[in-house]
């Protein structure tokens, strides 16, 4: 084959290795009467490796949302007048009823993961997607999130039953969940910004005392400057954040350990026992005697 006939050779599916399940159209009537999952379903779900020459066209768009995780190479999808370049450890979700084309890098075919999914509840993840206003989303691997969908996929192969369809959709709303809330999932991992950065200092040294221009010099800002970015983003002030971060940390001394409250107090670098309290009592709602005893027992 010229390598004129290779790059204008197209496929849909059909590569070595791959996994595909499309729901038959009366499983998928089953699955809209079902009222635990009618609001959330896959309607196909699959895995091409080395997708050497795919190629992807929908005039009109397709009825369902599409999830294209990609874990190898690179391809292209084409989308509102904008070309969005995929490659490994990225994903997008291609929106229902809207033209798009897709296709693999003939250089570096990529291998994928997709998912075609709908209902009412789809609809509102995906407006939770589009909340995070970027055409491309980078996360790390996991390989968590891969035998996540190779569970999935088991299930399918084996049965279309009522149950395991619900135990299908159910899992398959928290794997995409993976992927729209990937921030808050881990955090660290993502978020790189000063107040981030401060909070993990502050727990880092969760038994220290920081005045607030401690805190914002460790981050080489001005202590007004600071305050503000800090507030903007947890609602607290750095004191009392760190305040509330000293008292978490007393309630698993307080649970999971033998301390007494005088030597908690020196664990996290409170001089006042009294203060300490009367700081656990206000945020817990309980003193730290009555919280040891009532989780002790």
């Amino acid at each position: 084959m010229n390598s004129l006939a290779a790059t204008s050779r197209k496929v849909k599916e059909g590569f070595v290795g791959q996994k595909m399940i499309v729901l038959p159209p009366n499983i998928k009537k089953l699955v809209i009467k079902n009222e635990l999952i009618k609001r959330f379903y896959l309607t196909a779900i699959g895995y091409y490796p080395h997708a050497i020459f795919h190629d992807r066209e929908r005039k009109f768009g397709c009825t369902q949302y599409i999830l294209l995780y990609c874990i190898e190479g690179k391809g292209t999808i084409s989308i509102n007048n904008n070309i969005i370049a995929l490659h490994p450890n990225t994903f997008f979700i291609i929106p229902k009823n809207v033209p798009h084309h897709y296709k693999s890098s003939t250089d570096e075919p990529w291998s994928i993961y997709w998912v075609h999914f709908m209902g009412e509840y789809a609809d509102l993840l995906y407006k939770r997607y589009r909340e995070q206003q970027s055409d491309l989303f980078s996360i790390p691997y996991d390989e968590r999130r891969i035998n996540e969908f190779n569970e999935i996929f088991a299930i399918l192969e084996n049965s279309f039953d009522s149950r395991d369809l619900e135990v299908v959709n159910i899992k398959l709303q928290n794997h995409l969940s993976s992927f729209v809330y990937y921030k808050e999932i881990d955090p660290a991992y993502h978020d790189d910004d000063i107040v981030s950065n401060s909070i993990a200092y502050m727990k880092k040294h969760i038994n220290s005392i920081f005045a607030v221009h401690d805190l914002a010099k460790q981050q080489n800002l001005s202590t007004s400057h600071y305050s503000r970015l800090f507030r903007a983003k947890t609602g607290n002030s750095p004191a009392q954040y760190f305040n509330q971060l000293k008292i978490q940390k007393s309630c698993q001394y307080l649970y999971f350990s033998d301390r007494n409250i005088k030597e908690i107090c020196a664990e996290l670098g409170f001089d006042d026992q009294y203060y300490f309290s009367r700081l656990f009592k206000k945020l817990m709602g309980t003193s730290p005697a009555n919280y040891k005893n009532h989780h002790k027992k």
